[in-house]
Parts: structure tokens; sequence; C-alpha cells
């Protein structure tokens, strides 16, 4: 099944059990995917999706970091229960463990040995990692490797 299709299911099952605000965040998601169908005149498919929904858990840990700054704690949990909702749909996110060996395995694949190589390295990972780790932070342990 779909990630699209499952988003749907998800969406009656808060529908006909009245959460409020686990349909408010699917509702959230089913816009963006409609925005980008209507905007670029395609069908969004799983990989799209997982791109999507990572850029989604981005932006909203971006503005719960904001929200606390700015002591505003209310606006940070609403954010943080948007984010819940959103990774129920991605893959299960790696552990630091495997996304090290992933970085690893990159690293003897392309034989890189300096940041000149890391455009490449990043390429080579972010579709095995999308959705499943955070870039940022993937990104820094790849500096760490390289530097």
């Amino acid at each position: 099944m779909s990630i699209k299709a499952t988003i749907n299911d998800a969406m009656k099952d808060a529908m006909r059990a009245r959460a409020k605000e686990r349909l408010g965040a699917i509702r959230l998601i089913q816009a963006e995917f409609k925005r980008i169908e209507v905007d670029e005149r395609i069908e969004i498919d799983d990989a799209r999706a997982l791109a999507v929904l990572d850029k989604m858990v981005k932006q909203r840990r971006d503005s719960v970091k904001q929200y606390e700054d700015a002591g505003r704690q209310e606006l940070a949990d609403v954010e943080l229960a948007e984010i819940d909702v959103i990774q129920e749909f991605l893959p299960k996110q790696l552990s630091d463990e495997e996304i090290a060996q992933l970085i690893d395995d990159a690293i003897a694949q392309t034989g890189a040995s300096g940041m000149q190589d890391m455009g490449k390295l990043m390429g080579l990972l972010k579709p095995q990692l999308q959705g499943r780790a955070d870039m940022g932070k993937v990104s820094g342990l790849v500096k760490s490797k390289l530097g």
C-alpha cells in the first residue's frame, strides 16, 4: 500500500475516532501532497512522499525551537504533536550505529578522502537515508569522518 493510501486510511480512522488534533495533522499532510500535485502536475509517488514528510518534520522541528526560544511552550507542544503524527508515516528511524555503518560503507564505495568529496558522498547517502534519519545530523557525521 502506498504512503498516500495509508495516510488516506489514517484520515478516515481519525474522523471515525473524532481525534481532532490527529485529523488536523493528517489534513496538513494531504494539503501539502495536493499542493505539489497541482503545482507540478504530477502524481506523488512513495519516494516523493517520503521527501515531503521529511521536510514537514524538519520545518516543525525548526518551529519548536523558535517557539521554545520565545517562551511559547503551548505552540511548541502543538508542533511536537504534529511531528509525532507525521513520523508515523515515515519508515523506522535508523540508530546512530546504523547511520555510521552506512556512512562508512559509502566512504569505502566512493573512495572519499576529504571534504571535497562530501557532495558525492551525500548524494549517495540521501536516497538510502531519506525519511529514516535527520539529514542535518548525517551531514555533521559525514563532516566529522571526512574532516
